[in-house]
């Protein structure tokens, strides 16, 4: 299981915020015989041969953003290649802002994107904004975290990711979380991510080829799963 897939990993030397790197830890541990690859700011990514299967990519600070921009617009084509190819790719917390049109500071200037998407992100850096997330992708709830500067608008209503039950989408006001095309996933929400959903996990290593995927540590992650559901869904819960 996993012997022919490879995670690659762009810019965990700063991409790693909020401990994102605990995402792709689980990944191998669920499919220990996979190949991780990890792509520094410097390197050409392994995903423009289409030698990566899944590509995953975590929050980072704002000056970081801008670095992550820079390093991916000269594969800017083969990266939007490889997502109508269907390969898998992930972008956690601010991540996700490097594949739309732009992001815009409190001054009104503008970091132009990657532009893949066609929304925008806004920065409001004298207000971090805080709040769990609840919601649901298909058949599977999703549970985790937000902890941001920036929110992201424009119209995702066709390619976003997840349905929000309780919390705030893009941006406050909202329902629909992230986007989607294809099999390209990127989200603010945080926890780190995978490991909070396990069942998102299993669902991502069917898209890499695995029929029967078995989950790492599964009676453990799955109890701790089902115990955040119940945390989340209880009314008295506060979201911010």
């Amino acid at each position: 299981m996993g012997t022919d897939i490879t995670i690659e990993v762009l810019y965990g030397e700063f991409a790693n915020l909020f401990g994102e790197l605990q995402n792709v830890n689980y990944l191998k541990d669920c499919m220990p015989e996979a190949t991780v690859i990890y792509t520094g700011l410097y390197d050409k990514p392994a995903f423009t041969e289409g030698k990566a299967n899944l590509v995953y990519m975590g929050a980072m600070t704002e000056n970081q953003q801008e670095l992550a921009i820079q390093a991916l617009k000269p594969y800017k084509k083969e990266l939007e290649e490889q997502i109508e190819a269907g390969t898998v790719f992930l972008f956690t917390g601010n991540a996700v802002e490097i594949v739309e049109q732009y992001i815009e500071n409190e001054d009104g200037s503008r970091i132009e994107g990657l532009g893949i998407f066609n929304t925008y992100a806004k920065r409001d850096m004298m207000h971090r904004y805080h709040s769990l997330v609840f919601g649901q992708y298909e058949d599977i709830k999703l549970v985790g975290f937000k902890a941001q500067f920036s929110h992201s608008y424009g119209d995702n209503s066709k390619d976003y990711f997840y349905d929000v039950i309780r919390g705030d989408g893009f941006h406050p006001g909202i329902k629909q979380e992230g986007l989607k095309r294809k099999n390209f996933f990127a989200t603010y929400t945080v926890g780190p991510f995978l490991i909070m959903n396990p069942l998102f996990v299993k669902y991502l290593m069917q898209l890499l080829g695995i029929k029967e995927p078995v989950l790492a540590y599964e009676s453990v992650i799955m109890e701790a799963y089902r115990q955040r559901l119940e945390e989340f869904e209880d009314e008295k819960l506060k979201y911010q």
